[in-house]
C-alpha cells in the first residue's frame, strides 16, 4: 500500500539525513587516513575531534612485530569523606574487570573488548615521555580516559566523594614459549600518571 504524502515526505526526510551523515562520516575517515593533502591540513583539527577516540583506525593487526606484553589499566581514587577527611583508595585493575565480563561469554559487549585498551592507547600515543600532551589529541585523550575511570567508580566510593583520580599502567611482558631459547623477564613495570582533578560533570547525567 502506497504511503501517503506526509508519510513519503518523512520517510525522504530521514533518508536524505541518512545519506548526509554517511557522506559526512566517509568523508572525514577519507581525511583521516589518507595522505596528507589540501583539504586535511587545513581541517585537520575538525576532523581529529570527529575520528577519535571512537572512529580511530589501527593497523596492528598486520604489524610485522606484534605486541608481545600484556598491558593492564588501574585506578585509584582520592575520596573527601562528609567529615572533610580525606582517604586514599587501593588501586583497582579496571582491565580485570572486563576480562571478567569477556571470559566465557559467547556474545562480549565492544565495550569491555576495546573502550579501556583503546582509550589507553589513544593516551599514549598523543603524550609524551613526560605525559604532556601533544596538542589537541592529548587533551582529548586525557578527558577521555578520565570519563572513563569516573564510569567505572561512579561519583561517590567508600562513603565519599571523590576529588582526584590516578591511573597507572601494568605491563607485562608474555613469556617466551618452552620451545625457546629466548629468555624473556616477566616482571610488571608500573607507569603511574599524575593526579587529575574531578567533580560531578566529569560523570554524563544518568550514569
Amino acid at each position: 500500500m502506497a504511503l501517503p504524502p506526509p508519510a513519503r515526505i518523512a520517510v525522504a526526510i530521514a533518508l536524505g539525513a541518512v545519506g548526509v551523515f554517511v557522506a559526512v562520516h566517509l568523508a572525514m575517515v577519507f581525511l583521516h587516513i589518507a595522505p596528507s593533502n589540501t583539504l586535511s591540513r587545513q581541517h585537520g583539527e575538525v576532523v581529529e575531534e570527529y575520528v577519535y577516540p571512537e572512529f580511530e583506525q589501527n593497523w596492528k593487526l598486520f604489524a610485522p612485530n606484534p605486541l608481545q606484553q600484556n598491558v593492564a589499566v588501574h585506578a585509584r581514587a582520592e575520596v573527601r569523606k562528609p567529615d572533610g577527611a580525606t582517604e586514599t583508595t587501593g588501586w583497582v585493575d579496571l582491565t580485570a574487570m572486563d576480562v571478567e565480563e569477556i571470559r566465557g561469554n559467547l556474545f562480549p559487549s565492544h565495550t569491555a573488548q576495546n573502550e579501556l585498551r583503546r582509550a589507553w592507547d589513544f593516551f599514549t600515543g598523543s603524550h609524551d615521555d613526560r605525559h604532556q600532551p601533544n596538542g589537541v589529541r592529548g587533551e582529548l585523550s586525557e578527558e577521555y580516559l578520565k570519563r572513563i575511570v569516573m564510569l567505572r567508580f561512579g561519583p561517590e566510593l567508600n562513603g565519599g566523594e571523590i576529588t582526584r583520580v590516578q591511573v597507572r599502567s601494568a605491563t607485562t611482558p608474555v613469556a617466551s614459549p618452552p620451545w625457546s631459547d629466548e629468555s624473556t623477564s616477566t616482571e610488571t613495570t608500573y607507569q603511574e600518571l599524575p593526579w587529575w582533578s574531578v567533580d560531578r560533570t566529569d560523570v554524563p547525567e544518568g550514569e
